[in-house]
């Protein structure tokens, strides 16, 4: 009998209508999301470092790959088209412009975070390119402008011609409103959402079912969710506070459902872009996993903002496919490389998972929808343990290396690449890692919902009061967190803190993976020393109470390390265990192991243990106290 460690995978590795209040007359969510703006990570905590990593290697690396392969020269060409321009002899693909905005959008929340002069001075200097590249009515896609006689081979001959099918011009539009978005809400200059609202009127001008426009839609969604969010942003209390209302700022909103809606009654029909039949009739997740990862977003904006029952069944439907039936137990989706897309029910296979990186981040903005339209922590539970392992796995520690896709098994043929020549998955990262404050806390009436748990400082709006929280915790190595209230002008309020599905003996909210182990874990939260106790109100302990400065409440989750098991339809898992404690996955590496671990097997009881190792960080890394836990397990080797 030998032992044998088990590695962290991210260092390697009955629908009810009625719970849906329609929140369009008001431009915004039954639940709101607090702001990036809002939320300052500790230094030094797990987000902390990711979040500096990110601002100092992924972010500056991402603009650097803009520069030198040719990104930021695309738009500067756009400028001063010619007819002498081969658009498909230098431009890689017709969405090379998506990987300015998206890392403009990373360096956008690094800037909440970190102000930096010479930061928002730079992107300001980029900026100026991307504006001089707008056609005067506010078309922006350098893979025509640049030469309209013989754009990429991607555009077609004309506008919006290619774009069910390749073109991508919808996939830029959306990254350049949610990085505009970012931008504004970040900096409070208009500069880069003025340019993204001219293509975005652009396009609610020239596409859609009236007489002269034409009827298309997205190959690639995304433009549908960003669509949403620019009209949540442009009614909210903060922009209309400096800038006035915006006329008629539901185009835009009608224009992503304009999208959706006449997905699949267009000639081009297609599995693959979720096209094969009308959004509101499909049940089951398909194709493309990124593709399908960002419309079923796009439709629980649409549902949660229009209280529309069919796009509500629909989703729902949709999610519980998902979680039920395609999802890998680190949170990933996407089964198969073959179109980098959802298998059959239950086709989730290790060695050869796809689990695109992009995937992973499309499933965090699809539940993080799915709670504002329904406040349930469900879906902050599958959030969570995407965000833990299918999202962070593809980024390296220090920011430098990235994986394209995330398979559960390898026998030494994957590592993380400095950069790929379709970049989709490294400039994704760049800007979604630095947005992770955003996702720590959300509000409506007078509650407050404590989602995530990370160390933090907080300064919330609670019904135009405000309340500043210090969160202290080593989460997710230990269960221990404390809150503590700095400032609170609303007095009276409730605390709604989510207890995770894992801790409730759920690692997802479906029959797919169950815990193979008999251990019941426990909680216990105190105010000020004294016991809290409570039922749970969809997956959150309520703790209604006049708060005051100095309040201390205190959370402990219990941390064990768990077998889990999958259903047993799940082919390629039977016979299989995985190992988890708290949100993370564990992975068994071979360099953490000096034998050949495919050839053991675990014990009966294999006397699982927590074990901190340090050995992975340098000597300054050591003395921040920073640790990654991992686990050893007894276990026999087979003879052959």
């Amino acid at each position: 009998m030998r032992n044998f460690a088990f590695s962290l995978l991210i260092c390697a590795l009955t629908i009810n209508l009625s719970t849906v209040d329609a929140q369009a007359s008001t431009g915004s969510y039954p639940y709101t999301q607090v702001p990036f703006t809002a939320v300052q990570m500790a230094e030094n905590s797990f987000w902390g470092e990711r979040l500096k990593a990110a601002r100092e290697v992924t972010v500056p690396l991402a603009f650097s790959k803009c520069e030198s392969e040719g990104r930021y020269e695309n738009f500067v060409k756009a400028a001063h088209p010619s007819p002498q321009y081969d658009v498909s002899s230098f431009m890689g693909f017709s969405f090379d412009d998506t990987d300015v905005y998206k890392t403009i959008e990373g360096a956008s929340y690094i800037l909440q975070t970190y102000p930096d002069a010479a930061l928002e001075a730079y992107i300001d200097s980029v900026l100026n390119l991307v504006a001089a590249a707008q056609e005067p009515d506010g078309y922006l896609y350098t893979a025509r402008t640049i030469n309209p006689e013989k754009p990429h081979r991607w555009a077609g001959s004309k506008r919006w011609e290619k774009v069910e099918d390749l073109s991508h011009e919808f996939y830029n539009l959306g990254h350049m409103v949610d990085a505009a978005c970012a931008h504004y809400q970040a900096t409070g200059s208009t500069k880069f959402l003025d340019i993204a609202r001219r293509y975005a009127d652009c396009v609610v001008r020239e596409v859609g079912p009236k007489e002269g426009q034409t009827c298309v839609v997205p190959g690639h969604q995304i433009a549908e969710m960003a669509l949403a969010r620019l009209y949540v942003l442009l009614n909210s209390e903060d922009y209309v506070k400096k800038h006035g209302i915006v006329a008629d700022s539901r185009r835009y909103l009608d224009q992503a459902k304009f999208f959706l809606d006449m997905r699949g009654k267009t000639s081009f029909k297609t599995s693959y872009s979720q096209s094969h039949q009308p959004v509101t009739e499909q049940k089951e997740a398909v194709g493309h996993a990124v593709r399908a990862g960002y419309m079923y977003a796009g439709m629980a904006d649409v549902a949660a903002l229009t209280g529309d029952t069919a796009y509500i069944k629909a989703i729902d439907l949709i999610w519980e496919n998902i979680v039920g039936k395609k999802y890998y137990i680190t949170g990933g989706v996407g089964a198969t490389n073959h179109g980098e897309a959802f298998g059959r029910n239950y086709e989730l296979p290790n060695l050869t998972a796809y689990n695109e990186t992009c995937a992973a981040i499309a499933m965090v903005y699809l539940n993080e929808r799915m709670f504002l339209m329904r406040g349930d922590a469900k879906y902050i539970d599958c959030l969570e343990r995407t965000l833990y392992n299918g999202v962070i796995s593809g980024m390296s520690m220090d920011g430098g290396k990235f994986f394209y896709p995330n398979p559960l098994e390898s026998r030494g043929h994957y590592e993380r690449k400095d950069w790929f020549g379709c970049a989709c998955c490294p400039s994704n990262i760049s800007r979604f890692i630095p947005s992770l404050p955003g996702y720590m806390y959300a509000v409506k009436d007078n509650s407050l919902y404590v989602n995530l748990y990370a160390a933090n400082t907080a300064e919330i709006s609670l019904q135009g009061k405000k309340i500043v929280l210090e969160e202290s915790t080593q989460y997710p190595w230990e269960g221990d967190i404390a809150i503590k209230i700095l400032e609170n002008k609303a007095k009276s309020f409730r605390m709604m803190l989510r207890i995770p599905g894992w801790l409730r003996n759920k690692p997802v909210p479906s029959n797919l993976y169950h815990y193979a182990d008999n251990k019941q874990l426990g909680y216990q939260i105190s105010v000020n020393g004294e016991a809290v106790q409570g039922e749970l109100e969809k997956g959150y302990l309520a703790i209604e109470r006049k708060w005051k400065k100095g309040d201390v409440l205190r959370i402990h989750f219990d941390m064990e390390p768990r077998l889990v098991q999958a259903h047993q339809q799940v082919a390629a898992d039977r016979g299989r265990l995985a190992i988890e404690r708290g949100p993370i996955v564990y992975c068994a590496e071979w360099p953490d192991n000096d034998f050949n671990f495919f050839h053991f097997v675990l014990n009966r009881d294999p006397k699982l243990k927590v074990i901190e190792n340090h050995s992975l960080f340098t000597e300054a890394e050591s003395q921040k106290k920073q640790t990654i836990n991992c686990i050893s397990a007894e276990g026999r080797a087979l003879s052959f």
